[in-house]
């Protein structure tokens, strides 16, 4: 059975000399807090620049020249220059860990380190820094902290320059350079560079959301999405855009608004060269090429490439409709929708054809009329190879291969394939007459029997 050594049964051992108020110097005679350790325990702890050693270590601190390492491992050669390191180091083979926590059971190899970890349960912070007074528990934290007030980055890259405060950011900095990912998931086998960002994607596995709001209670797997998403709640916008002086909640949406500035397109398609401005609309694109599908809907099982047209497509089943007119109260299910309905109001046409002037109100519009100009009809069947210049026509042409007809009267019963159909239809039962004759007023329900009566008129005006 391993046997656990507690701090207390270790600091038997050890002797505080600087506290000793005791202390006689003398070649071959100590005293230390009235104990004459002169015979019998000579080889006791002497104070040597403010630290202690005992008498055999001293000799051998004293005389042994700069560099040697005289202790060796057995078992993978590694050398020491005191035989206590060579001791630790062999734990790493035998796993042995003496030193354990008292109160929780943690083992320990090394005695600092159960010292260390007993301020966890202490809540001990011994380590202060003189310019802010902000306190840590271990000192490594107060050296590395104090590298904010000096601006010191004692730790740079040899491929690239980059320097940093700590040891472990260089460490994992060098990985984008070697492309090394030595952390890896153990469910789905994905692999990653930094050792947190695996603790990240292991809650996609559990669902584990261990930070709160603690305004809405919201909760999130990642400690900065709370942060982010405390700034709903404050309005904060802490980045500022130099140029135009707009300001975000996020340090990244500022980053991708700045290449509108810039022109800047950094990420780029492998397979089409298509250049884009934010990594997401890549990801997003190259679903494009590989038809990925990763969002489903629970209620129906549809498939879409993107989250947000996922959202947009559970109104259906939910009806909610959370963009609202302010003018006239109509509410629409997408914000893009909203933004076209406002023009009817303003009677802005933005979108302008530049081969006849023809302006639109939506750009997908003036894109489909520009198909009137170029003859192009980019939408082809399938199944006879009939081509059209929209992918409605499409969609409807394919019914005549189906047998499709989705659109039913409620009233009799009778079904089309086309939606303008069914509504022409339904005026047989409601009487309805919208379209007007302007010479002599007659009414009809349809369209094509106006111009058809038109055509009466042009030929009675042609006899005259």
């Amino acid at each position: 059975m391993r046997k656990l050594w507690s701090l207390k049964r270790v600091s038997v051992q050890l002797v505080d000399c600087r506290k000793s108020s005791e202390m006689v110097d003398s070649s071959n005679s100590r005293l230390i807090g009235g104990k004459d350790l002169s015979s019998g325990e000579a080889d006791q702890y002497f104070d040597f620049e403010k630290k202690c050693f005992s008498k055999t270590e001293l000799l051998k601190k004293q005389h042994r020249p700069t560099g040697e390492k005289p202790y060796s491992c057995d078992q993978c050669g590694k050398r020491f220059a005191h035989s206590g390191a060579l001791n630790v180091h062999k734990r790493i083979h035998t796993g042995e860990k003496p030193f354990g926590c008292d109160q929780c059971g943690k083992i320990f190899t090394q005695l600092g380190n159960l010292v260390r970890h007993k301020r966890v349960h202490s809540g001990e912070k011994p380590f202060g820094c003189d310019q802010c007074g902000k306190i840590f528990a271990h000192s490594g934290a107060l050296n590395i902290h104090k590298r904010i007030h000096t601006g010191e980055k004692p730790f740079g890259c040899d491929q690239c320059g980059k320097r940093f405060a700590q040891s472990g950011s260089l460490v994992e900095h060098q990985r984008i350079h070697t492309g090394e990912k030595p952390f890896g998931c153990e469910l789905c086998g994905k692999r990653f560079a930094q050792s947190r960002k695996l603790v990240t994607h292991q809650r996609i596995h559990t669902g584990e959301k261990p930070y709160g709001c603690d305004q809405c209670g919201k909760r999130f797997a990642q400690s900065g999405k709370l942060v982010t998403h405390h700034r709903i709640h404050t309005g904060e916008k802490p980045f500022v855009c130099d140029q135009c002086g707009k300001r975000f909640a996020q340090s990244g949406t500022l980053v991708e608004h700045q290449r509108i500035h810039t022109g800047e397109k950094p990420y780029g398609c492998e397979q089409c060269g298509k250049r884009f401005a934010a990594s997401g609309n890549l990801v997003t694109h190259m679903r494009i090429h590989t038809g990925e599908k990763p969002f489903c809907c629970e209620q129906c099982g549809k498939r879409f490439a993107e989250s947000g047209a996922l959202i947009e497509h559970q109104r259906k089943h939910t009806g909610e409709k959370p963009y609202g007119c302010e003018q006239c109260g109509k509410r629409f299910a997408q914000s893009r929708k909203l933004v076209t309905h406002q023009r009817i109001h303003t009677g802005e046409k933005p979108f302008c054809c530049d081969q006849c002037g023809k302006i639109f109100t939506q750009l997908e519009n003036m894109v489909r009329h520009k198909r009137v100009h170029s003859g192009e009809k980019p939408f082809g069947c399938d199944q006879c190879g009939k081509r059209f210049a929209h992918s409605g026509a499409l969609n409807v042409h394919k019914r005549i291969h189906t047998g499709e007809k989705p659109f039913g009267c409620d009233q009799c019963g009778k079904i089309f394939t086309q939606l303008g159909n069914l509504v022409r239809h339904k005026r047989v039962h409601s009487g309805e007459k919208p379209f007007g004759c302007d010479q002599c007023g007659k009414r009809f329900a349809q369209s094509g029997t106006l111009v058809e009566h038109q055509h009466t008129h042009w030929r009675e005006a042609f006899w005259l």
